[in-house]
Formats: C-alpha cells, sequence, structure tokens
C-alpha cells in the first residue's frame, strides 16, 4: 500500500508524473492550488505526506505543527539555502527542486516513518525499502526536531539541544505567589554566577515586568515567538529580545509577557518549544512564570486544531526539567494547590512537582505553622511532600514591588529571601535560621 501524498504548487506537475510512474512508493492524491487547500486535504484524513513545490515562504512552525497532529509530514523544495535552513528549523524536510523521483519519493517515506516516532514501525503503506533511496546523511540533518532532543549539527540547520535547565513555576488560581517566587529565584541563580532567561508564560496576567519595575510595552516573549513561528529566531536574536535586568549581585535577562489577555494567541505551542530550546542554549538556568489554567480545551472548539489558550502553560510545564508547585498556606489556598496538583498530573504526567507552601503565618494556621501544615499535609494531601515553607511578609513584598527591585536587594536578610534562595541554592539553604523554617534535626536538637 502506498503513501497517500498531496501536493501544492504549478511547477508540481512534473513532480506529480515522476512519482505516479514510480507505480508504488507514495501515490498523489490531490493537487492543490493554493497552501489553506493543501492544509484543509490534510485535516480531513485525505493524506499522510504532503509536498509543498512552491510557496514554501507560507509554511511556519505553528502550520507545520498543525499538520503533524493530524500525522502528516511535510516537505518542501527550494534552491535557496537561507530558505532550507529556515525550513529545517521548523521542522520541515527540505529538498532541492531538481530532485529525483525516486529519490523524493523515499525522502517522503522517510518523513513518514519519522513522524510515527523514533525508533517506531512505520504506519500502513510505508515502503521501507524507498527509505534507503535519499542520501542518508541530508535524511538525517532534516529530522523534524523535538524540543530538548539531541541532534546532529548540519550547515544552517539546528544545532545540538542546549544542556541548560528549565525550571517552571506553577500555581493554582489565586494569587499565590508564583511571579513573586520566578523573579527571585532567576535573581538567586544570577546572583550564583549562573547565566538565567526569565520567561513570563502566564497568558491571563503576565506580571514579571511590572514586579521588576520594567517599562515594557513590547511584549518579548511574544515577539519570540513570533520570530520562532517563522522559522527566524536564533540565540543572538533570543538575547537581543530578552531585557537585562541588572541588580548588585548579578544580571539575568527576562522576555516580558503579552500586554493584554487577549493576545494568548500569539504563544503558540510549537512556536514556545523553539524559543525554549534555543533558550536552553543560550542560558544555564530558564525560569519559566506560568498561568494557573490547565484546561485542555479541544472540547470547547470544533475545530481542533485551532489556538489553545493553556498551550503555553501546559507546553513549559511538558519541557521543565524542574517544577515549583506553590500554593497560598491557609484554609482557601492549600485545598486548591490539593485540587491542582491533580489536575497538574492529569495534564502533565511526567512532572514531579515540589510542592512550595507560600505566605505561612500563624494568624492564619494557628501556632506552629509548619508542624501543622505538614500534619494536615500527611493526611489529607497527595502523594507529593512539601518541599519548602516561604513565610508571609507583607512589608518585605511591599517595598520590594514598590521600588521594582528583588528581595535580595531590598531586604537580603529576611527569612523570606532566605526560604526562597534555599529553593535553588544550597549554601544559603544551610544558612537559613528562621524556626518557622527550621529542618527536621534542628527541630529535634531543640527538643
Amino acid at each position: 500500500m502506498s503513501i497517500p501524498v498531496v501536493t501544492v504548487g504549478h511547477s508540481s506537475e512534473d513532480l506529480v508524473g515522476g512519482l505516479e510512474r514510480l507505480h508504488g512508493p507514495v501515490s498523489v492524491v490531490r493537487r492543490c492550488g493554493e497552501l489553506a487547500e493543501l492544509l484543509a486535504a490534510c485535516q480531513s484524513g485525505l493524506a499522510r505526506a504532503a509536498v509543498v513545490a512552491e510557496g514554501s515562504e507560507e509554511l511556519t512552525a505553528s502550520l507545520v505543527d498543525r499538520l503533524s497532529a493530524v500525522g502528516v509530514a511535510v516537505l518542501a523544495l527550494t534552491d535557496r539555502p537561507e530558505e532550507m535552513a529556515r525550513l529545517r528549523g521548523i521542522g520541515v524536510a527540505a529538498e532541492l527542486p531538481g530532485v529525483g523521483a525516486a529519490a523524493l519519493a523515499g525522502r517522503i517515506t522517510a518523513a513518514v516513518a519519522r513522524l510515527g516516532g523514533a525508533g517506531s514501525r512505520p504506519g500502513p503503506g510505508v515502503d521501507l525499502a524507498y527509505a534507503g533511496t535519499a542520501d542518508a546523511e541530508t535524511m538525517y540533518d532534516d529530522t523534524q526536531y523535538d524540543a530538548g532532543t539531541t541532534r546532529k549539527p548540519s550547515d544552517g540547520g539546528p544545532q545540538l539541544a542546549g544542556t541548560g535547565q528549565i525550571i517552571a513555576v506553577w500555581g493554582p488560581a489565586g494569587s499565590p505567589g508564583r511571579t513573586l517566587l520566578a523573579a527571585n529565584i532567576a535573581g538567586e541563580l544570577a546572583a550564583e554566577g549562573k547565566s538565567v532567561l526569565l520567561v513570563d508564560a502566564d497568558s491571563y496576567g503576565a506580571s514579571v515586568a511590572a514586579l521588576l519595575g520594567l517599562l515594557d510595552e513590547a511584549a518579548g516573549l511574544a515577539q519570540a515567538c513570533r520570530l520562532a513561528d517563522q522559522g527566524l529566531l536564533d540565540g543572538e536574536a533570543l538575547l537581543r529580545i530578552a531585557t537585562p535586568v541588572a541588580t548588585r549581585s548579578g544580571t539575568f535577562r527576562v522576555l516580558t509577557g503579552i500586554t493584554r489577555a487577549e493576545r494568548w494567541t500569539e504563544l503558540r505551542a510549537a512556536a514556545l518549544s523553539r524559543v525554549l530550546e534555543l533558550a536552553r542554549q543560550a542560558a544555564d538556568v530558564t525560569v519559566i512564570d506560568t498561568g494557573f489554567c490547565l484546561e485542555s480545551d479541544e472540547e470547547l472548539s470544533f475545530d481542533t486544531m485551532a489556538p489553545r489558550r493553556n498551550a503555553a502553560t501546559l507546553r513549559s510545564l511538558e519541557l521543565a526539567d524542574t517544577v515549583f508547585a506553590v500554593g497560598a498556606a491557609d484554609s482557601i489556598g492549600v485545598p486548591r494547590l490539593v485540587r491542582g496538583l491533580a489536575e497538574l498530573h492529569a495534564a502533565v504526567p511526567e512532572a514531579s512537582p515540589r510542592v512550595v507552601l507560600n505566605k505561612v503565618r500563624s494568624a492564619a494556621v494557628g501556632r506552629s505553622p509548619e508542624r501543622q501544615l505538614r500534619d494536615a499535609w500527611e493526611r489529607y494531601g497527595p502523594a507529593a511532600a512539601l518541599s519548602a515553607f516561604l513565610p508571609a511578609d507583607a512589608a518585605v513584598c511591599d517595598a520590594a514591588l514598590l521600588s521594582g527591585s528583588l528581595l535580595l536587594e531590598t531586604a537580603p536578610d529576611s527569612g523570606l529571601r532566605k526560604a526562597i534562595a534555599g529553593l535553588v541554592c544550597a549554601p544559603a539553604q544551610r544558612n537559613r535560621r528562621s524556626s518557622v523554617f527550621s529542618s527536621t534535626a534542628d527541630r529535634r536538637l531543640k527538643r
């Protein structure tokens, strides 16, 4: 059984004829006049592969992601080196227009097999005998990328995946302190001498710029996603877009969030994946301030390939090496966090969050708040253990917000600052002295 293929472009006549004369590996089921027609044909389940003979400039990462979601591999023909590099950057196999029919059939077969999953058997209709007709080295370079995977460098193509770490800070609705924690984690890591990129991926209420006192209307993350969607973003461009923030202890960069909530459509999952892939290369640590909502809203739309409002949050959590789940330590915040963790496990099963209770105060919990919270969590909470407690300190937070600064600048000796530093910096963790945040060993000594 041959692979069903759709084509687009006026120059596809000779191409189609050559493929049909092979009588076997692929079968052209429709010749489309424009890219929109090709997209509609692919989404109807008509094809397993799409060949773009003309108009490859209209291909974007989001469009390729939509086609991949319905099991369609994309191959484009171009003789411009810069366009080949751009196409490979968005996950499209590229070939010269004069490629022979047999070689093209092999490239289509290989692209379909790769889309089926690394190491998996190709789907029905994939003839492995034709996979070897294309040049093996070129086929390897055109492999569609998955964020975080290591690949072979090629001239003009994607480079080796970076080794930087990604930290995502998530929490349920109700202002548990996601942005405060994310921004101060970035500052603490920068003070440790690491190169840090702080990303505001909250599609509901981005506030990192306001917290840091940045007069920014450019929405850095939206700019980066737009370039990534077009295949024009690289590490240098990413760092140019990011805003530098200098503190007395170190400097980090910020990709500010969208300035209005209705701009959430600019944060497409495919483009954000590319941004975070480049962030791994450009920075030692990338810290992401995510949104709260984890709904996968496919059922809310008739167009299952439509943009998803929560895609930025979900993709950030999927790609993160470490997830901090933060909740408010009170009678409302704790139940919200417990329910939220169950939703997080359902939405991103691979995530193993480190749970942080914020705004801990005896007025809301009672005497010995840490002990009471631990006891309640062990009795009613999920399997995830509590990793840290952050004390409530409204005066310190207000002073930092008023000056647009981090806690390490405005209140370096405060218990809140030391507790946050203790999450990511071992020396600070050893220097903590608050009785509310004492280690188990310290409490035993006191007894």
